[in-house]
């Protein structure tokens, strides 16, 4: 056939170079200019070949058996899920993937720890692909989002803790709660109370609120939720509480402070 048919043929169809036998270089860069993946079915291609496939599709990249540093750069430009193409990528690409994507984590074997914690600052549930996160990686995730707590297997409990303290409702993702942890739990976040009211006695809450509201260094956040909790009220069937009493009984010297000014913006 005539090479003129063959490059009209290449150019309407590149995956044809496939079929052809001993295709010229002219043949084979048409043909990738065209669709970089028919790098699949080109033996011993050269160095332009290589690059200029990645510029057409950055999938090619799975078809390089050695691709330099370079090429892997290129190929993730092109997107963070590329990475899953790259059989041994360099601790540059990786990062460049995780920047663009936390999600990339899923790629990476055995991630340390500064590699986890890139890919949970740029996306929290990252997590999820992590399958033995840190500490502090847990931790770093859950500063972004409480919600995190969801994702990850077997939480260290100061993560647990730092989650319900973010936000009341992580305590809904903690399925191993004794009253040891909820008693916990509460000091750090008293509102975390409507979702717990069933499993503590009236006792052993204000056992807490006395560790807590009696401390001079109180969080002035913990006694203004405490104020305003609907769960815990006078009125209120489940925990029923004279709270700003509660407080001048046992609250300490700024804990009392706090109660009075929260009390006057009520008036």
């Amino acid at each position: 056939m005539e090479e003129t048919k063959i490059i009209q043929m290449i150019k309407n169809n590149p995956n044809i170079i496939s079929t052809i036998d001993n295709p010229t270089d002219e043949m084979k860069l048409l043909a990738i200019s065209k669709n970089g993946l028919v790098l699949e079915y080109i033996d011993n291609p050269t160095e332009e070949m290589k690059n200029l496939a990645i510029e057409n599709n950055a999938r090619a990249i799975k078809y390089i058996k050695n691709p330099t540093e370079e090429m892997m750069l290129k190929s993730i430009s092109g997107g963070w899920s590329i990475l899953e193409y790259i059989k041994n990528p360099t601790d540059k690409v990786i990062k460049l993937a995780l920047n663009k994507s936390g999600w990339a984590i899923q790629y990476v074997k055995n991630p340390n720890e500064e590699l986890q914690l890139l890919a949970v600052t740029n996306n929290y549930d990252a997590i999820k692909y992590i399958k033995e996160p840190c500490e502090s990686v847990q931790q770093q995730a859950i500063k972004i989002s409480y919600d995190a707590l969801r994702y990850i297997k077997s939480p260290k409990f100061s993560t647990q803790l730092e989650a319900v303290k973010e936000n009341e409702a992580a305590i809904s993702f903690i399925n191993d709660l004794d009253k040891a942890k909820i008693e916990e739990f509460l000091k750090v976040n008293i509102l975390a109370v409507k979702y717990v009211s069933k499993k503590i006695t009236k006792e052993e809450l204000e056992d807490v609120l006395k560790q807590v509201l009696s401390k001079e260094d109180i969080e002035e956040k913990y006694v203004r939720d405490y104020l305003n909790c609907s769960t815990i009220d006078r009125k209120n069937n489940t925990i029923t509480m004279d709270k700003v009493m509660f407080i001048y009984k046992y609250g300490s010297k700024k804990a009392k402070k706090i109660a009075v000014d929260e009390k006057l913006k009520m008036i």
